[in-house]
């Protein structure tokens, strides 16, 4: 019997009843079926926007990816989810009640009511880059970990599709509850898996100490900071704080929460929850370099995760893909508001009633689902260039931090000419290699928005809106949308 195959089908059928379950609390919503289905009614308690939060952040890139670092540079690969996790608490004690007191449903709608449509419309063609290309690499992380942890069983393409089906499925059915109920599954797997395969795969090696005895001389294997240097450090900072703003998968957690307190708590907590995944993950690429000298880093998680006994690995396997599925159901989620709020919606000439709503934010979801598997299939080799797009949320965190803190600085064009010129940045950076003159894209970005902000706070006359216009808690009876 294949142990490791059949905890993952179990896995996978827990996921399938919570999304079940999801479609029942939809039905006793007091939202709307659209607002129930893309925002759970905005009623998620703490511990499930905690969840969220940790799921998100808490992927392919966290797992495999910093296992992979790690096998070079040692545990300060780890913080990559710390700092994924110290930007979730920073938007917890500074953004998240204020997101949530908003009547706005998506960053690009916030953009359009404080800066006009243009500065909409760009949102949402820059937050749709930016998350649907994470959403393929999801894709991708997931068929490579079921490829290489079990080999007779699947091939890369279809681990993807393996992968694309569990995350459709939860996603299509269930709304953003079951992505709220299906994370505290894949979180608390997550942790499950790592820490027994670590402990199984120290305890196969001799023991700690044998593991470190063993590890090439003159590495900083355990250097918090020299592996990656203090300025990939800094920039890793930077650059998960601005995105953890204003990326609309995350901001989307804190318009779903109950209330302004249960927005910021979640974050504070989610944001904890993050912050060891990293560094856990970090442990097999060490372990990995003290007893495969050689090895293609790539290979340094699926090497260990081969040590450990099938039970050990089949929850380390599940754990594994419990990250990517965390993440990608949350990305297509806001994907699909997107979609909806921001492009169906205002240019829908007549009111549907809430039914074809619920329809249509289906239609969403899979639109968003096949366009992202797509891009998985045709353009993998330069999907890990792509991922540096998540640097063009400096242009929304300027902006909405400039609205909520200094709104007489904030100008009519300001939004669109900030967006724009974060677009064109980052096309530089990945197409011109000519153009990369600092560190890391984040330092540019920072610098061209704060002067494009600048100049159009001096030459325009013209004052922005007032970004918050009221508390979205009280919804009227009745209401069948985000109207």
């Amino acid at each position: 019997m294949n142990v490791p195959l059949v905890i993952l089908i179990t896995y996978a059928i827990v996921l399938t009843l919570l999304s079940w379950k999801a479609t029942q609390i939809q039905k006793h919503g007091s939202g709307g079926k659209m607002l129930n289905y893309l925002l759970a009614g905005q009623k998620l308690p703490t511990v499930l926007v905690a969840v969220m939060l940790t799921g998100l952040a808490v992927g392919g890139a966290s797992t495999v990816g910093v296992a992979e670092q790690a096998y070079t540079v040692g545990i300060s690969a780890g913080w990559y989810n710390g700092a994924w996790g110290t930007g979730g608490i920073i938007v917890g004690l500074v953004m998240a009640a204020k997101y949530r007191r908003m009547n706005q449903h998506t960053v690009p709608e916030m953009m359009g009511s404080a800066f006009g449509s243009g500065a909409r419309l760009l949102g949402v063609l820059a937050q749709l880059l930016i998350m649907m290309t994470i959403t393929s690499l999801q894709y991708v992380a997931g068929g490579a970990i079921l490829a290489s942890m079990l080999p007779d069983i699947f091939t890369s393409t279809t681990g993807m599709i393996a992968s694309a089906a569990v995350f459709i499925g939860i996603t299509l059915v269930g709304g953003y509850w079951a992505s709220g109920l299906t994370n505290v599954v894949n979180v608390i797997i997550i942790y499950v898996g790592v820490l027994a395969a670590l402990f199984s795969g120290f305890s196969s090696f001799g023991g700690f100490d044998a593991v470190v005895a063993a590890l090439p001389a003159g590495g900083t294997w355990f250097d918090p900071v020299s592996g990656i240097g203090a300025a990939i450090l800094a920039a890793w900072m930077a650059v998960m704080t601005t995105q953890a703003c204003t990326t609309q998968a995350v901001v989307q957690i804190a318009l779903a929460a109950k209330d302004e307190k249960t927005a910021r708590n979640g974050f504070i907590i989610g944001g904890i929850l993050t912050l060891p995944a990293g560094f856990l993950c970090a442990l097999f690429g060490v372990m990995a370099a003290a007893k495969y000298p050689g090895l293609n880093p790539a290979l340094a998680l699926p090497t260990i995760a081969a040590r450990v006994s099938p039970v050990i690995g089949g929850i380390f396997l599940a754990g594994l893909w419990a990250a990517d599925v965390s993440t990608a159901v949350a990305l297509l989620m806001g994907c699909s508001t997107l979609l909806i709020r921001d492009v169906w919606k205002p240019l829908s000439p007549k009111k549907f009633t809430p039914e074809t709503e619920l329809l249509t934010s289906r239609i969403a979801v899979f639109l968003v689902s096949a366009c992202s598997f797509g891009l998985a299939l045709t353009v993998v080799g330069i999907l890990k260039t792509i991922t540096s797009a998540l640097a063009i949320t400096t242009s929304f965190t300027l902006l909405i931090l400039a609205s909520l803190y200094a709104p007489r600085l904030c100008k009519k064009s300001a939004g669109f000419w900030t967006i724009l010129a974060s677009l064109i940045v980052w096309a530089l950076w990945t197409c011109v290699p000519a153009t990369r003159v600092l560190p890391h894209l984040i330092y540019m970005e920072w610098i061209v928005c704060l002067i494009v902000f600048a100049v159009t706070s001096v030459l325009d006359s013209r004052p922005a809106a007032a970004l918050v216009s009221g508390k979205p808690d009280a919804i009227p009876a009745g209401a069948t949308s985000f109207d």
